[in-house]
């Protein structure tokens, strides 16, 4: 059972680490370009170092006027006239400007961090897109059917369970009504991931609110970059979330952590709300990319010394729910091209969609490392109670709901048109197949 515990503390930190950077500029930015050969650090190094020229000045300054304010309390003593202070009164001057052109210049310094992304860890593939992505391995083997298989938006149309018709009419294009059995389906889906994550992988479910602030999206990674992806509420500098991520990881924000409650393990249930939906084409069809669809996040705390096996282990209880349901599936690592913008490592966990005729995403595993830490100010407490350091963050989907669903209809489907029910979903369900 993994317990919360932390100490509030707030301070101000990079979302990289800078310090890290400036001993080792040439490497940092090789790294960065194997996300893409248009970032550099140029900027952000130039300001970086003006900002330290200024320190130095201001520092020298101040230990001027420490030497004349002695130097005057020195002469006061003696009963000397201490009138003329032009020179104390200059320096504090200058001080004053250059206070104002530090805080200024660390303004910049955030607003270049704030779009620099995660640098990729050392061992992620080097490729340009998610043509250079790497199969790692497979689990099942697509089924192969003695008849025409049908595409979901079709089979959950014509079995009365999906409305997407009457969905445009409510709302807009990329919306669906579950309804009946699907409305079911898509409960069961839900509880049995919660119920697997929860009592066998050692998760702790949250409830999170479904709209943040400004702070947990920037945490996190979302904003500036995302910024245009999402829905604001226009009386309130809230947004709704893309992801359960977002709030469940700014959970401890601010927070210093005592690293004895690490790994911490978090899931959540909530609705998704993305304002962007893709190219056009098959993604844009049925529940592969809508504007509002559900997912059971996963959420990792863990010291940095551990937090790649965090991500194997992530990585494997997403898997175990598309083994629980024998879904064929495959776990793909991404390569630096391919990597979201928090991301230093990712596997995507890709399944079998006959509509399709190939392997669609439903889950995505990454190592954010320190990045979202940083943003977030998220700090821990070592055991041997040494200097604090910042936590890793993971998190993956354990899955996307209205995939699996997608995937369940496309790969249960029979000739008549009817749904085998997945064998671990029955007894939520109370049915073996979903039919007229």
């Amino acid at each position: 059972m993994h317990n919360f515990a932390g100490n509030t503390l707030v301070v101000g930190d990079s979302m990289l680490d800078i310090k890290k950077i400036r001993n080792n500029p040439e490497k940092a930015e090789k790294l960065l370009k194997r996300r893409s050969s248009d970032l550099s650090l140029k900027k952000l190094l130039e300001l970086d170092m003006v900002k330290r020229q200024r320190l130095v000045e201001s520092e020298n300054m101040k230990a001027e006027q420490n030497r004349i304010s002695k130097q005057v309390a020195s002469l006061k003593k003696q009963g000397r006239d201490v009138t003329d202070l032009a020179e104390m009164k200059g320096l504090s001057e200058r001080i004053k400007v250059l206070e104002t052109e530090i805080k200024e210049i660390d303004s910049r310094i955030n607003e270049e961090l704030l779009v620099i992304p995660n640098i990729p860890n050392e061992n992620v593939i080097i490729g340009a897109s998610g043509a250079d992505n790497k199969e790692v391995r497979s689990w099942g083997v697509p089924r192969e059917f003695g008849f025409d298989p049908k595409a979901h938006w079709d089979l959950g149309v014509e079995l009365g369970i999906l409305d997407f018709e009457r969905a445009v009419k409510i709302t807009g294009r990329r919306f669906a009504i579950f309804k009946g059995a699907g409305a079911k389906l898509e409960r069961a889906i839900t509880a049995y991931m919660l119920d697997k994550h929860t009592t066998e992988h050692g998760f702790t479910e949250i409830a999170p609110p479904y709209m943040v602030n400004r702070e947990s999206m920037i945490g996190t990674g979302q904003f500036p970059k995302f910024e245009d992806d999402v829905y604001k509420i226009n009386n309130k500098d809230y947004y709704l979330i893309p992801t359960a991520e977002v709030p469940v990881t700014n959970i401890f924000r601010d927070e210093v952590m005592d690293e004895r409650v690490l790994p911490l393990y978090m899931t959540s249930y909530t609705p998704c709300f993305r304002a962007e939906g893709g190219s056009g084409g098959i993604d844009t069809k049925g529940l592969i990319r809508n504007h509002q669809f559900d997912k059971v996040e996963l959420v990792v705390y863990s010291n940095p010394e551990n937090s790649y096996r965090q991500l194997e282990l992530l990585t494997g209880f997403a898997e175990e729910i598309l083994i629980g349901l024998e879904l064929p599936y495959r776990v793909v690592e991404l390569c630096t091209g391919d990597l979201g913008f928090s991301a230093a490592k990712t596997y995507d966990l890709e399944v079998w969609m006959p509509s399709y005729n190939r392997y669609v995403e439903i889950s995505s595993c990454s190592n954010f490392e320190d990045f979202q830490a940083r943003r977030a100010n998220i700090r821990y407490r070592p055991k041997d109670k040494t200097k604090l350091g910042f936590i890793h963050t993971l998190n993956g989907s354990g899955l996307a709901v209205g995939r699996t669903f997608a995937a369940i209809l496309e790969n249960y489907q029979n000739e008549d048109g009817s749904i085998t029910v997945p064998e671990v979903l029955r007894a939520y369900m109370g049915i073996e197949k979903i039919k007229l």
